[in-house]
């Protein structure tokens, strides 16, 4: 079990439990049990929509290319044609500029629909060079957090030409994110058009957010309830810049959390405070939907307990920061403000 307290970035712990989450807790329909008609709905529309939107125009790489990888080397790129992502941020990416027929593997948490029949070969901080190496990949794309190192030294030394990138940490990482990645792949100017299309979409979402005086308090919650995991987030947990952007306050952050994660206890949940709690679709589903999680100790004496103000977005997405981000952000405001008018 992956000690998350331990992790100094969600980026690296995210991908590691979400990869625990979605073994775990299998494919359970519904709300997972005693939550309500909305955020069943809302959870029904998420998987139903878990699909990517590749560009119209399918680009053709321009080889070959040099790149620098985030672990300081200098990686030559000759061949896209079998492309292994290990993780399911970057497949997300790739599939999305429109070179998903060259993917040939997936991480366990690349969750979406077009992904879906790829053989898995890796679990996030479990690579397999053995199951990566099988499938006689041409490139090989991995986050500074995927692990571990053995396995990448491995692929390198088979002769695989590797580029690591840093992980994501917020809004402003998306464009240079996507950018990134469509230089590796030789499609630069698919990678510019592709931003174009991701931050026009998010000034969108960003136009139409309710404004409130009281921006209200949410506080990220990391659930899974049969390993018994309850975490707090805090101001390295990922999630601020979505709420911030969202209208919202980090309650985890405003309350003195400064690292990823802590313990969830009454104590910590009632110095924070929040009017909203925001949970991964599948983290809810584990406690027993919002039923359950009200009956997690401190929650119920919230705000956002009393007021059963729960918003879950799904796993596979909230905060990998690519191109979904838009959806993302969107479904976080109609959540958080469903019942609120009042628009900016």
């Amino acid at each position: 079990m992956v000690d998350l307290l331990r992790i100094p970035r969600l980026a690296g712990a995210l991908a590691a439990v979400l990869a625990l989450t979605l073994t775990g807790c299998g494919g359970s329909s519904g709300d997972g049990g005693g939550g309500s008609p909305a955020a069943s709905s809302t959870a029904r529309g998420q998987r139903a929509a878990d699909r990517v939107e590749p560009l119209a125009r399918t680009p053709e790489p321009k080889l070959p290319v040099t790149v620098d990888s985030a672990d300081g080397r200098e990686v030559k790129v000759t061949d896209t044609r079998r492309i292994v992502p290990l993780s399911g941020s970057l497949s997300e990416i790739v599939f999305t500029l429109g070179l998903g027929e060259r993917v040939v593997a997936r991480d366990i948490t690349a969750t979406f629909e077009q992904a879906e029949k790829l053989p898995v070969v890796t679990r996030a901080h479990d690579v397999s060079a053995e199951s990566v190496l099988s499938l006689k990949p041409s490139l090989v794309l991995a986050d500074s957090t995927t692990g571990p190192a053995e396995s990448l030294d491995q692929i390198r030394d088979a002769g695989v030409p590797l580029v690591v990138l840093d992980p994501p940490k917020g809004l402003d990482d998306v464009g240079p994110r996507i950018e990134a990645v469509a230089r590796i792949l030789g499609v630069p100017d698919a990678g510019r058009e592709l931003t174009t299309r991701t931050e026009r979409r998010l000034d969108k979402v960003r136009a139409g957010i309710p404004g409130h005086a009281d921006h209200p308090k949410v506080a990220f919650l990391y659930l899974r309830g049969q390993a018994s995991v309850y975490l707090l987030g805090g101001a390295d947990s990922g999630a601020g810049s979505l709420l911030k952007a969202a209208g919202a306050v980090d309650a985890g952050t405003a309350s003195g959390l400064r690292k990823d994660f802590t313990a969830l206890t009454s104590e910590a949940l009632v110095k924070a405070a929040p009017d909203a709690i925001l949970v991964m679709t599948k983290g809810l589903e584990s406690v027993g939907g919002v039923d359950g999680l009200v009956e997690i100790p401190g929650v119920a004496e919230t705000p956002a307990g009393m007021d059963r103000r729960i918003v879950s977005v799904d796993d596979g997405v909230l905060l990998n920061y690519g191109p979904r981000t838009d959806r993302v952000l969107a479904s976080l405001v109609a959540q958080l403000y469903r019942d609120k008018g009042e628009r900016s």
